[in-house]
């Protein structure tokens, strides 16, 4: 039974991976429809873009893909990925989505055999 758990959790490790990979592609590729399948249809993005709160429906963040130009030097690091059950967190390390270094914080459920954001909350580094 541990072995078979080991291997879900491998597994579901992956599946967590592949969504925010596709997330890091779509802000590269400069395109939301290529980002838009990691995501749950209800999810949300929070965050302060200098003094202004940048918060509400995720497609505010595909608006903001689709108006900026591609990220395509952008680099990801995924630091942590939690996994209990249908529910999952993950802290990404961004830098260079345009010359700038974020980190984002994402919550993940399980729902349909398939890992979704479902939500956003990220942190823009000062420029130094």
């Amino acid at each position: 039974m541990q072995a078979e758990q080991k291997m879900t959790d491998a597994d579901d490790r992956d599946a967590i991976a592949r969504a925010i990979q596709t997330y890091v592609d779509g802000g590269k590729s400069g395109k939301s429809t290529d980002m838009k399948p990691a995501f749950h249809e209800g999810a949300i993005i929070y965050g302060y873009a200098g003094p202004d709160l940048f918060g509400g429906p995720i497609q505010i963040l595909f608006d903001w893909v689709d108006t900026n130009p591609p990220a395509s030097e952008l680099k990801s690091d995924i630091t942590t990925i939690d996994i209990e059950g249908t529910i999952a967190i993950a802290r990404v390390e961004l830098d260079n989505w345009s010359g700038r270094r974020f980190t984002d914080m994402f919550t993940l459920l399980k729902t349909d055999g398939e890992w979704k954001i479902t939500s956003k909350v990220f942190y823009l580094h000062s420029q130094s």
